[in-house]
């Protein structure tokens, strides 16, 4: 089978496209044909050696893709042959085929094609986790979401509009905005691109406090971390929630603590890929939560670009050089 693999840690252009063995059915695993795969935040680091999840080498990345069973080994109940499938398989993924755990496969509702199943999982499971169980957003309540038209925040835009929430969508680009306009945002704002000076960060805090009305935003939702994190905590409401997603911006902020006892609020850290496995029931409820907003209509993936397999690392670099609206999709079937 073809496969883009990892076969020395660095940027995505190293990555090599080439024929491998075809992986070997175990007990108790099942091997899905792949037709999609998408790209998320930690395919990028993964390649650098920069994640916290570290696979031998060679590798392939992508960590999430949807595909169709095609062989189940023996202790596998609850799926069959030709069932289309989401695989949640942390990497391995921009592949022709991929040998999982049962576990991390979930059933793909009639409706929705390949491309869009790719697409779904990560981004929505990570911003539901993070506004349903970590903030506990309630109706009514504002919602900043910092690199609002990548992934993650298109998709906690959708979630936060679902839920009630006022929604402030803040990108680096009037297109960006745009699209989060599209999907729902109440308000937008548009902040500097890469590092910011301290007047720049004081009119981040005050553009935010503004569109408030003073009071500033009662969860904000960062997966961008960097120079944007403590302007964004500084504009967090009294007894406010800010959302720890990532560091798309390359930086691990270091937070003054005195800010969150000023404000009575509270740093909350998300990490869905841990909350999935050690809380299975919950985190089964919440995706079937999420095909139903799906399936009525409040959540619309968006797709920005699509790659072929043999085209993988320009799909990585897309979403490296934060070029991506949306999902970045690797088509290995058509």
């Amino acid at each position: 089978m073809k496969a883009l693999l990892c076969k020395e840690f660095g940027p995505p252009e190293t990555l090599s496209y080439e024929e491998i063995e075809d992986p070997v059915l175990k007990e108790g695993h099942i091997i899905v044909d792949i037709h999609s795969a998408s790209v998320n935040f930690p395919d990028v680091l993964m390649i650098e050696d920069k994640y916290q999840f570290k696979p031998p080498l060679p590798f392939a990345p992508g960590g999430e893709a949807s595909g169709v069973i095609s062989e189940i080994g023996d202790g596998v109940e609850g799926f069959n042959v030709g069932d289309r499938v989401i695989a949640s398989s942390g990497w391995g993924s921009f592949a022709e085929k991929i040998l999982v755990d049962p576990n991390a496969l979930t059933i793909i509702p009639d409706q929705m094609d390949h491309n869009t199943a790719a697409a779904f999982l990560m981004t929505y499971g990570t911003s539901h986790h993070a506004l349903k169980d970590r903030a506990d957003i309630k109706e009514g309540e504002s919602l900043l979401v910092l690199g609002a038209a990548g992934g993650v925040g298109l998709a906690a835009v959708e979630l936060g509009k679902a839920m009630g929430a006022k929604v402030i969508a803040a990108a680096s680009s009037e297109e960006k905005l745009q699209t989060c306009k599209e999907h729902g945002a109440d308000e937008v704002l548009l902040y500097p691109s890469g590092k910011m000076d301290r007047d720049q960060q004081k009119k981040l805090s005050d553009d935010i406090k503004e569109l408030t009305n003073g009071q500033g935003a009662d969860v904000v939702y960062d997966p961008v971390g960097g120079d944007y994190a403590e302007p964004a905590l500084r504009a967090t409401a009294w007894e406010g929630r800010y959302l720890v997603v990532g560091f798309a911006a390359g930086d691990i902020p270091k937070i003054p603590l005195n800010l969150a006892l000023l404000k009575g609020c509270q740093i909350v850290g998300v990490f869905w890929g841990a909350f999935k496995g050690r809380e299975v029931e919950a985190h089964n409820a919440n995706v079937d939560e999420l095909l139903k907003l799906y399936g009525d209509g409040h959540l619309k993936p968006h797709i920005s670009s699509i790659y072929s397999l043999e085209e993988g690392s320009k799909a990585i670099s897309d979403l490296a050089e934060r070029k991506a609206r949306g999902k970045v999709i690797v088509q290995v079937r058509a």
